[in-house]
């Protein structure tokens, strides 16, 4: 029998909702402190491949989902120039491959199928307007066997951790928008999501379905870390470095980032390998843990199985030490080898010059299913028991 009773979980974002459930599903119940006054609906787009999807269909959630969101039919790469380069089969060749769905949705949207889950749980409990500054103040407010830091990539709760590094800047930004499917030009597929590859910068698009828009992340390097006080909505100079970074790219990529409706800007952090646990009772998940820059799009898909994993953890341990120990390793090997697809990502997405030409010609010469079977480690991903 699991000596865990309890959990406190601090943050009730993506991967602090998922460890909720999952703790319940092992019966553990758990108390969220959420430091926001209120959960408002607020992000972007974002995917969940089967990795991520499988969990969320094991907890009970996939029919909520699916009413929500879009399962597109490919996973589309392009050049800069809108040139066609590799397709990726997915809709219902990703649940026959992979055996779960590939879905793109508002990250409000999922937001809000967690939360509607959490309430009508009885193993789950929430407290908003809880500012938790530290371990102390999380284990005074909500005592309890095990306390989770899913408070994200500026997590407070990191500092108690030994070892633990904080998050660093990656020399990217990523500006998000919407575009309404009937002011959307024709280059954008609504049956696919589609990356526009190009020089120090790419572009992906995809449907979101509840919002009748699609959705868009333009990626560009950025050298230096913005000051401090910059805003999100970023200003005169850095909407002229958007547009710088994409000036060679077709005509109708320009137009869309040059008339895009309130755009907002995320400079991306990451964390270093560092430290999880503090081998006791609690643990990092989540970007708290290992936030990544958005090149393999696994952001949401990693806290998911950290979720997942942590819960499979802990309810099958008599020790709960050696138990947060053993999940860190694990994930630990499981994020290290996402982060490294991403670098490479990275280096392919952004490439120019002959690299770009090469990558081009690999691409050319790899047949869709081929380039499926290369995500089967990432997508066929089984939380282990």
């Amino acid at each position: 029998m699991s000596s865990v009773k309890s959990a406190t979980i601090v943050g009730a974002g993506i991967a602090g909702l998922t460890t909720a459930l999952a703790l319940a599903r092992k019966g553990i119940p758990s108390h969220i402190l959420e430091q926001a006054p209120a959960l408002e609906e607020v992000g972007a787009g974002l995917q969940l491949s089967p990795n991520a999807s499988r969990i969320l269909a094991d907890l009970g959630l996939l029919d909520a989902l699916s009413a929500r969101w879009s399962e597109p039919d490919h996973i589309l790469l392009a050049s800069h120039t809108l040139s066609p380069l590799a397709s990726v089969p997915s809709g219902k060749a990703a649940r026959s491959r992979w055996g779960a769905p590939y879905g793109v949705l508002h990250r409000a949207s999922l937001q809000a199928v967690l939360i509607d889950a959490i309430r009508q749980n009885p193993l789950c409990t929430l407290t908003t307007g809880a500012r938790i500054e530290s371990a102390e103040a999380a284990r005074a407010l909500a005592p309890s066997d095990v306390l989770v830091a899913a408070d994200g990539v500026w997590s407070r709760l990191r500092q108690a951790v030994p070892g633990a590094l904080p998050a660093r800047y990656s020399g990217n930004i990523a500006w998000r928008f919407l575009v309404p499917y009937g002011l959307a030009p024709a280059f954008l597929n609504s049956r696919a999501v589609t990356a526009f590859l190009g020089p120090h910068a790419h572009l992906v698009a995809y449907p979101l379905a509840e919002m009748q828009a699609f959705n868009i992340v333009a990626i560009h390097a950025q050298a230096d870390a913005p000051p401090e006080g910059w805003t999100r909505k970023g200003d005169a100079l850095t909407r002229g470095r958007l547009q710088d970074a994409f000036a060679g790219w077709h005509a109708g990529i320009r137009r869309l980032i040059e008339e895009a409706q309130n755009p907002m800007a995320w400079p991306l952090f990451g964390c270093p390998d560092s430290a999880w646990t503090d081998g006791k009772d609690m643990v990092l998940i989540g970007d708290a843990a290992h936030a990544m820059t958005p090149f393999a799009a696994q952001g949401a898909a990693m806290a998911i199985e950290d979720a997942a994993l942590l819960a499979n953890r802990l309810a099958g341990t008599t020790v709960i030490g050696p138990a947060l120990r053993q999940f860190e390793k694990e994930r630990r090997e499981r994020a290290e080898k996402v982060r490294s697809r991403g670098a490479f990502n990275r280096f392919a997405y952004h490439a120019r010059g002959p690299v770009a030409l090469a990558r081009n010609l690999v691409l050319s010469l790899r047949k869709p299913e081929q380039l499926a079977g290369d995500l089967d480690w990432l997508y066929g991903y089984r939380t282990p028991d």
